[in-house]
């Protein structure tokens, strides 16, 4: 039985949901740049996409005119940070803080999508 404060209830994933200005446009830097995977769409035209990577969930929605946060939206970790970064650099992905070894053991960065999402990646040290 709850006790009314939701520590007894167990959570299952969470996904990052992303606002996009161009559905299109968003699916192929997060396949062809990122290698997510499409598993679910909806709409026509396209309104909502769920993509996959691994463990990794995104939820991207149509909003056209939604402006982009001045603050990270997600945090996604994974194996290989450097390499991460070097596929970012090399699809010109803005970079809005720099690759580094941060204090609280990661090795951290952060880039921007072509919507303006930031989103901070790190890998523990």
């Amino acid at each position: 039985m709850s006790d009314g404060s939701g520590h007894n209830i167990r959570f299952g994933r969470i996904a990052a949901m992303l606002p996009v200005k161009n559905m299109e446009r968003a699916f192929d830097f997060y396949t062809k740049v990122l290698g997510f995977t499409k598993v679910f769409e909806n709409g026509d035209p396209v309104g909502f996409m769920i993509l996959k990577k691994d463990q990794a969930e995104l939820h991207l929605t149509l909003q056209p005119k939604y402006p982009a946060a001045p603050f990270n939206v997600a945090h996604m970790m994974v194996h290989d940070v450097d390499a991460l970064h070097a596929i970012c650099l090399q699809h010109g992905v803005r970079i809005v803080k720099s690759l580094q070894d941060k204090d609280y053991g990661l090795r951290a960065f952060v880039f921007e999508d072509l919507d303006g999402n930031r989103i901070d990646v790190g890998q523990p040290i």
